[in-house]
């Protein structure tokens, strides 16, 4: 059976470094047999904000029941985005808050602290992109935002593993930096291929 594969695109500007990043690991995981689907965040229209919290539902835009229909299908999520003020950018973020919710992402149960996981089974990759030094990020900033993004809302989730690779710093980079950036992004999607 092919891997099934869901590139979410975090960045809002389709012409970033990042869109590129999520082209080449798709181009990587396509020509080595995985089914590949992209939820482009700088494509796709919807409120990024919970309105209500969860005292009242807010109702998903057709775009979004689409991404949570993907979701569910995929086997292996990949988050390809750039760290702005120590984390994810808004519109992820605003799609975090939209997309994973209570009955699809995760279960509270009744009268407990715990709650059950219902993604469980899929594994993750996070590609993120910084201007802050690979070092300084780790051991000043300790990683918060990527602990966000794996601790707190994907392995919450039930989605476990979850790698991570850091692509640092991007704005002096050169050329010849970012196609060997690209060239491991496709690496990592033609690896994915094989993860099932």
């Amino acid at each position: 059976m092919k891997t099934k594969i869901v590139v979410v695109a975090g960045h809002p500007d389709p012409q970033s470094f990042c869109s590129a990043l999520s082209d080449a690991y798709m181009e990587g995981a396509s020509g080595s047999g995985a089914e590949v689907r992209k939820i482009d965040l700088s494509r796709i229209r919807f409120d990024p904000n919970l309105r209500f919290g969860y005292r009242q539902r807010t109702e998903l835009e057709e775009e979004l029941i689409e991404a949570q229909k993907w979701i569910r299908w995929a086997d292996h999520l990949v988050f390809v985005y750039p760290t702005w003020w120590g984390a994810m950018p808004a519109v992820l973020k605003g799609f975090i808050d939209r997309v994973f919710l209570p009955g699809f992402a995760f279960k509270y149960r009744k009268d407990s602290l715990l709650w059950d996981k219902l993604l469980t089974g899929k594994s993750a990759h996070l590609i993120v992109t910084m201007d802050t030094p690979i070092w300084y990020n780790r051991w000043i900033y300790r990683r918060a935002g990527i602990q966000v993004m794996k601790r707190n809302i994907l392995q919450f989730c039930g989605i476990s593993p979850v790698r991570v690779t850091e692509l640092s710093p991007v704005k002096p980079s050169t050329e010849e930096l970012r196609r060997k950036w690209l060239d491991r992004a496709k690496r990592l999607g033609a690896k994915a291929a094989g993860i099932k």
